[in-house]
């Protein structure tokens, strides 16, 4: 089974990230910000980090608590441990995914587990529901080769972390949001088709050479927010050199967005609640129940 694409998306603009530092000052460029979530809703945030200078990272994000969404965090090179307050504990290496629903409330670390090399990935803020927003917080890690994947006769490689891609599915589906988030490695020459429902927004993030969609080329460390045209169903991206880059979509929930720094729910009473329990204590507690 392959995706076809009659007609594909075009790109509707370039977006370059901001210098940004979080958790205890881990040097990130921070490529989906708060004026896009409406823009890019279900998505929050993307993060990307990268650095072989071991002070760039080491610190690493002590406990810090969320509350109402999900994190998605994609680790192409390093260790990272990850430990949270419903006894959660797991180790994201080259290749893995880490994918946690905070939910109703969570608080969790995620540390470095190396002093020297490369350490390079993506963290993804995926909107929850109203109506899911206070559920029960939920982990799962998966190893590299635990996330499904695919090569194309053209010899694109293509990791499926959620959706699903050319009738493979990926390690994560989630029935609201519906999102999906493909990392794709294309040799030069190479074009890749991705077929994309059409009420979903989407992006793509290159990180190694360049890409292009139509003739609109988009450089490593860049975004390109994909156009949502009527009628469209899909996209094409080619390259002519050797490229990566990650493809993210997802059905838009079209709710409010009321967010306080790691908490993100839909009115200011409900940030009021969540800055109060963590205050009191109850926000790890209550991932225990």
């Amino acid at each position: 089974m392959t995706d076809q694409v009659s007609t594909p998306r075009s790109v509707e603009r370039v977006i370059t990230g901001q210098a940004v530092m979080d958790g205890a000052g881990v040097k990130i460029n921070r490529v989906l910000t708060q004026p896009l979530q409406r823009r890019l809703d279900p998505f929050l945030m993307l993060d990307n980090f990268g650095s072989d200078q071991a002070n760039d990272y080491i610190a690493g994000f002590p406990s810090h608590p969320h509350r109402g969404f999900e994190t998605v965090t994609y680790m192409l090179e390093g260790r990272m441990r990850h430990k949270d307050s419903s006894g959660n504990e797991g180790l994201l290496t080259n290749g893995g995914v880490q994918w946690m629903t905070a939910g109703r409330g969570v608080i969790h670390s995620e540390m470095p587990e190396q002093e020297e090399g490369v350490m390079e990935g993506f963290q993804l803020w995926l909107n929850l529901p109203a109506k899911d927003k206070m559920r029960a917080p939920w982990y799962r890690d998966f190893n590299g080769t635990d996330v499904p994947a695919y090569t194309t006769a053209d010899g694109v490689a293509v990791k499926v972390i959620a959706g699903s891609s050319h009738g493979v599915a990926g390690a994560v589906q989630r029935e609201v949001t519906e999102p999906i988030y493909l990392d794709i490695h294309l040799p030069a020459g190479a074009s890749f088709s991705q077929s994309l429902p059409e009420g979903h927004n989407a992006f793509i993030f290159t990180y190694r050479g360049e890409v292009s969609v139509g003739d609109k080329a988009v450089a490593s460390g860049r975004m390109a927010i994909l156009a949502n045209t009527a009628g469209a169903d899909g996209v094409t991206v080619h390259a002519e050199q050797a490229s990566r880059l990650i493809l993210v979509a997802g059905q838009p929930l079209n709710e409010p967005i009321a967010q306080y720094g790691p908490f993100v729910m839909n009115t200011q009473a409900e940030i009021f609640a969540a800055v109060e329990d963590f205050r009191a204590g109850k926000l790890g507690e209550e991932a225990h129940a």
